[in-house]
């Protein structure tokens, strides 16, 4: 009797292994980043791909207990990263057989901020149905501090007071090309607003940069051996302007700072790329060549 008490106890939860894997197998996931190197605070793109394969339609969407989508961040030493806020995913409805792509910022949700190496996994699971959830691969990623190449503080006054801001410019080698980051800081609590890339950069002439009168951050840097980029960052990090420039026949654009507080490019063609684009696209037909004589 006991044995085949056993037998039974085997069969039922073999049957319950079973269908809990059927289940799991209905949904398969991918994850990835857009990168491996990244510079601390900068955005860190994961994207998440579902695939369905239940056969039905498959409404992903989050309860009060449990979100559909839940991703684990963990340090070099396996240990949690502090979350920043809780995830508000909204639902997803996935056809049969399709296929869809979830991107997230992960700065937005964990505080990345320091360097290290990490770790990065994803759970996906549908509450309604109470599925335990389907876990995707785990993607390691490192976030670097770069070289801080110039910084500068100064008061910055809004509707909610006076703060003193940071900003920075940073250089980054990710051993195959120099780039340039824009980085702003709150200077009161040390805490990086923002972190963005300006561009890949040409370490031949060094950057220029400074500050006008409207508390913005002017860089030129070179990206092409006849091009010149001229970037304007905000105190509160955003990239109100980026605009092109080709070396004039005097020699190299000049970033210039002048007594009213302005800063203007000088000495430069700027680039239109219009312009340009209708130059490349002009091809030449067989009717448009010289005729050949010969003598």
């Amino acid at each position: 009797m006991f044995v085949g008490l056993m037998i039974r106890f085997f069969i039922t939860a073999g049957a319950l292994l079973c269908t809990c894997l059927a289940i799991h197998a209905q949904l398969a996931t991918s994850l990835s980043l857009n990168k491996k190197n990244y510079v601390a605070g900068e955005p860190v793109i994961c994207e998440i791909i579902i695939t369905n394969h239940a056969g039905r339609d498959v409404t992903l969407a989050s309860s009060r207990e449990l979100p559909w989508l839940a991703f684990v961040v963990t340090n070099s030493r396996g240990n949690p990263v502090n979350t920043r806020k809780l995830n508000a995913f909204g639902a997803m409805k996935i056809k049969t057989g399709e296929s869809l792509a979830k991107r997230v910022d992960l700065t937005e949700y964990f505080l990345l901020d320091n360097q290290g190496n990490f770790a990065v996994s994803a759970v996906v699971r549908d509450p309604a149905k109470k599925i335990q959830g389907t876990s995707t691969n785990r993607t390691l990623f490192n976030l670097n501090p770069g070289r801080t190449y110039w910084k500068q503080k100064l008061g910055v006054s809004n509707d909610k007071g006076s703060h003193t801001r940071e900003f920075k410019l940073l250089t980054f080698s990710n051993g195959q090309k120099s780039q340039l980051y824009a980085q702003v800081i709150d200077a009161t609590t040390g805490m990086k607003l923002r972190t963005f890339l300006l561009g890949d950069t040409l370490m031949l002439r060094k950057p220029m940069v400074t500050l006008d009168r409207n508390q913005r951050m002017h860089v030129m840097f070179l990206a092409t051996p006849t091009m010149w980029v001229h970037c304007q960052v905000s105190a509160d990090g955003k990239l109100v302007d980026r605009k092109i420039h080709q070396r004039a026949a005097q020699g190299d654009p000049v970033l210039m700072a002048y007594g009213d507080g302005s800063v203007r490019v000088v000495n430069s063609i700027p680039y239109d790329p219009a312009a340009a684009a209708k130059e490349r696209s002009k091809v030449r037909k067989a009717s448009d060549r010289p005729p050949i004589s010969f003598e």
